[in-house]
């Protein structure tokens, strides 16, 4: 029996599962794919980014959102659907949309995130992961006056608060990315140096079989979760079906709901409502070599007007963004894919030079197009706690675009709340 299971392996569950049984918990880990790390986190923008703490829902936001949702290539598409659960998380999503609240869902963020930054570099350190880091930077640019503007508000209160985003002028960009000098429409930007970037599916990965062959934590892949036996107010067992078809249950003292998008889903069994919803979001990786690497950016960048983020790793180019409130559908639609190849190649035309990228057989062939559901919540702040329903029930889920980023971070609040409540009630 163990001490705690975790449901779900991707950053957060392993990141959880790595920080409990260091501390010398018994941990399993329980997760339907054949290896960690192979849904949302598999190929994400890449950006260990604490100055993306901004939340989707601020005071510009309903504008800019009615303006795209007639484009069902806009960078955010809406596709109304008969679920109660849509249109609740928009309701909310357009109540966090206020200065006040925006500005307080921004300051929660960072804290998390600025603390997940500093851990990333302590484990990587301690256990020796590679994961095609740089240490570069994030930069952030911009198009249109009023949009700079308004970041480098932003930049502002990131400052105040931990995050040093500075404002940068045009010819200062040129330098800090000069694959971005030949752009002539870009206005400025903000500039954050101690953001990085990185292959968030190798580190996991990489994490997981550190968790297995040093720290003991079992892992059940292919495993998929049917539903969680409860009774007197706790969690008494996870029942499962095995690859092999094989129906069990596994009891454990604690349990931990890190199930992203289907969370929700699970919790709702048990009566527990949980306002997330998936933002369907895509990428491409495109190959780098002796002949186009030289066009490509260093520094991770994220282009705020378009929602695109770029990140150097190793042989590729991630691009990454968009987003599709269109429930739980995984279809991998090229319509969706060409924005990003489209406005990448307008901006960086030599790292496309010479492929086919206009021809859709070619792009889903060989730009490894990739799709997956970010557990969104209205605020864009992370459910971490202890459920109120079940004390054994803990959560940490709900990490939107940002797992990568506030994943290490979420880890470490739930182990010491799970710490200090043991230490309560033994």
């Amino acid at each position: 029996m163990c001490d705690v299971i975790v449901l779900g392996a991707g950053i957060t569950g392993v990141t959880t599962a790595y920080l409990l049984a260091k501390e010398g918990r018994k941990v399993c880990v329980i997760d339907r794919e054949p290896a960690a790390a192979m849904e949302t986190t598999y190929a994400n923008g890449g950006q260990i980014s604490v100055s993306h703490a901004e939340p989707w829902a601020h005071p510009g936001a309903p504008a800019q959102v009615l303006k795209w949702l007639a484009r069902k290539e806009s960078p955010l598409y809406f596709s109304p659907r008969a679920d109660w659960r849509q249109w609740v998380w928009l309701a909310s999503w357009l109540g966090q949309c206020r200065r006040s609240a925006a500005d307080r869902n921004t300051v929660a963020i960072l804290d998390i995130a600025l603390r997940s930054r500093e851990l990333y570099r302590e484990v990587r350190e301690a256990e020796g992961i590679q994961y095609h880091l740089k240490s570069l930077g994030i930069l952030h640019f911009y198009r249109v006056r009023r949009e700079f503007e308004n970041a480098c508000r932003m930049a502002d209160l990131m400052t105040l608060h931990g995050c040093t985003r500075r404002p940068v002028s045009r010819e200062e960009i040129d330098r800090i990315e000069p694959a971005l000098a030949r752009n002539r429409d870009i206005v400025g930007g903000t500039f954050t140096g101690e953001d990085e970037s990185g292959d968030a599916r190798q580190f996991t990965q990489a994490l997981a079989e550190i968790c297995e062959s040093k720290y003991g934590v079992r892992f059940f892949y292919r495993t998929r979760i049917d539903d969680l036996a409860a009774a007197g107010g706790r969690i008494e067992a996870v029942r499962i079906t095995g690859s092999g078809g094989r129906k069990d249950d596994l009891r454990a003292r604690d349990f931990i709901l890190c199930l992203g998008s289907y969370s929700p889903l699970l919790a709702g069994k048990l009566g527990i409502f949980l306002n997330i919803y998936p933002a369907k979001g895509y990428s491409i990786s495109v190959p780098l070599n002796e002949s186009n690497e030289r066009y490509a950016p260093r520094v991770s960048l994220t282009d705020d007007e378009n929602k695109l983020v770029y990140s150097h790793l190793g042989t590729h180019l991630r691009i990454a963004g968009t987003a599709e409130l269109a429930g739980w559908n995984t279809t991998l639609s090229y319509h969706r894919i060409r924005p990003l190849v489209e406005k990448s190649a307008e901006l960086f035309p030599g790292v496309f030079e010479g492929m086919d990228y206009r021809n859709p057989d070619w792009v889903m062939g060989r730009l490894a197009p990739w799709t997956c559901l970010r557990p969104s919540t209205p605020s864009n702040v992370p459910y971490v706690g202890r459920s109120r329903k079940f004390h054994n029930l803990w959560l940490n889920t709900g990490h939107g675009t940002l797992g990568w980023t506030m994943g290490m971070g979420t880890a470490a609040m739930l182990a010491g709340m799970m710490g200090e409540y043991t230490r309560r009630h033994e």
